[in-house]
């Protein structure tokens, strides 16, 4: 090979970690990992939820302790025993919520722990003076005084950056940092990531946007079930040889959970709920929804549309001041979320952290809480009963890991959410209401929820499913209601719509036939 042809050497790893371990009770939760990071590259990790990437993190950055292997920084090796002895070697992590202070400034923010001293005080004048020219090497033109919680995240993420850079870091850790930021913001954020790698910072990114991953990345490195599968150049490996080597299958054509889907419903008896008018002034104008046993309805629109808050108002989890509703042909008051469950209709929330999981309990008290909450508190539910109830639904929702003793917590964000589901049918419902059920999670995990509602919807279960990705709604529902302004638009026969008509009823205040 001619010298003008040879490929140029690699520069030496930056971080060079070999054979992790990482032990939890009763789980292997990396075993024997290899990961390799290089100065001026976007480095991805991926995985499934529960695939090792958050504790490969949290081993490198110090927040877990290593039980086998080594980590080597710049050629030097190291024994990280907290997040500041990472911080020291030149680590920093920017994480999905941000970690910084929103009652400080800006300036505090980028400068916090490392400000001029003038005396015996801190000179202010040169903090903000500093932090602004950090700011300003990020492109960023931002007010140092203002306060943090002024600015939207997309900046709050630009601001951690620019902290870890005032603290020198040779490799910077952004674990989902795009989870909350539109097309715009993602693509500032981008700008910023790619100077930086042009100016030999290594980056190491986790996203589970695959588009984001290809659109960033040099080179993805994949693991699955706490081992690693492989180490690729971005450029050279296919995106569905991606999703199959992160689920250790060939991704199975989701055709199959469509066709499922297609069948015929029978519409023709009483709808497990009719409601009429429901609504709520400023919030949701009077809309009506059927859905009959066994079907899936689907609710489709942007951001603001109404499709929480029509659900919320059905749910009693918000109080409707218009409508009726009946249950089984019935009028029904349905005033409360425990009016709704005595009714058996179930809800699992959009927000899984704040009004799902319960992070301090386990997996097992976290399942049971729905059968607990539908009893009372006065009746507790036996060991017994609930040893039998969390054993079935785990193994039939594939919960990882298979520990019911584990804190829900430290469980991947697909993970979690199938805990909050095998909550809800443990209750016995008739109907369902998932409010964003594979939002944040990896595409195994969303195929395993998919397959699970089409599953549970041909046994006869009713469901309401809501979600951003269009394609899902189109592919699990028979049925897809249309909402628009806070008020119902339209709705769509599934086996007679696409995606491109589907858009069009959202953007043109629906054209599908009329409930």
């Amino acid at each position: 090979m001619s010298a003008a042809s040879a490929t140029p050497a690699e520069p030496s790893p930056i971080i060079a970690m070999r054979g992790i371990t990482v032990r939890f009770p009763g789980v292997l939760a990396l075993d024997g990992v290899d990961f390799t990071l290089r100065p001026g590259e976007v480095h991805s990790l991926m995985g499934e939820n529960g695939a090792g990437k958050s504790t490969l993190i949290k081993a490198l950055t110090g927040v877990y302790a290593v039980d086998a292997g080594s980590i080597v920084v710049d050629g030097a090796p190291h024994t990280f025993t907290t997040a500041a002895d990472a911080q020291h070697a030149g680590i920093s992590t920017v994480y999905q919520e941000v970690n910084l202070c929103a009652n400080l400034s800006v300036g505090e923010n980028v400068m916090l722990g490392h400000e001029p001293r003038r005396g015996a005080g801190i000179d202010w004048s040169g903090a903000h003076r500093r932090a602004a020219e950090q700011l300003a090497s990020l492109g960023l033109q931002i007010d140092t005084r203002s306060a943090l919680a002024s600015q939207s995240i997309a900046i709050q993420q630009l601001v951690a950056i620019a902290r870890a850079m005032v603290l020198d870091a040779k490799v910077l850790v952004l674990d989902e940092p795009t989870s909350s930021l539109d097309r715009g913001e993602v693509e500032q954020l981008f700008a910023v990531v790619r100077d930086l790698r042009d100016r030999g910072v290594a980056i190491l990114f986790v996203s589970h946007f695959l588009d984001q991953v290809y659109e960033i990345s040099d080179r993805i490195t994949v693991l699955r079930n706490g081992r690693l599968v492989g180490e690729h150049r971005a450029d050279e490996l296919p995106r569905e040889e991606l999703v199959s080597l992160m689920l250790g299958r060939e991704l199975a054509d989701l055709a199959a959970i469509s066709e499922s889907s297609m069948r015929e419903i029978d519409r023709s008896g009483t709808p497990v709920v009719r409601a009429r008018g429901i609504g709520r002034r400023g919030v949701l104008a009077p809309s009506d929804i059927d859905v009959h046993p066994g079907e899936v309805v689907g609710i489709a629109g942007l951001l603001g549309s109404g499709r929480t808050e029509l659900v919320r108002l059905l749910y009693g989890a918000d109080r409707a001041d218009s409508g009726t509703i009946e249950i089984d042909g019935l009028p029904s008051r349905i005033g409360s979320p425990r009016h709704a469950i005595d009714r058996r209709i179930a809800f699992s929330s959009e927000d899984r952290r704040a009004e799902g999981i319960i992070g301090d309990l386990t997996v097992a008290e976290n399942l049971v809480l729905g059968i607990q909450a539908k009893r009372g508190w006065l009746r507790k539910v036996r060991r017994s009963e609930q040893d039998e109830v969390v054993r079935e639904y785990m193994g039939a929702l594939g919960i990882r890991p298979a520990d019911p003793n584990a804190l829900i917590r430290n469980l991947s964000g697909g993970n979690q959410q199938k805990v909050l589901l095998a909550r809800w049918l443990a209750t016995a419902p008739q109907l369902i209401i998932l409010d964003e059920p594979t939002r944040g999670i990896d595409v195994g995990a969303k195929a395993d929820i998919q397959r699970k509602v089409a599953e549970l919807s041909a046994q006869g279960l009713s469901v309401v499913f809501i979600s951003s990705e269009l394609e899902e709604v189109l592919r699990l529902a028979q049925r897809v209601i249309v909402m628009r302004d806070r008020r119902r638009v339209g709705e769509l026969d599934s086996r007679e719509a696409d995606l491109d008509r589907l858009i069009d009823n959202i953007a043109n205040d629906g054209e599908g036939r009329a409930a």
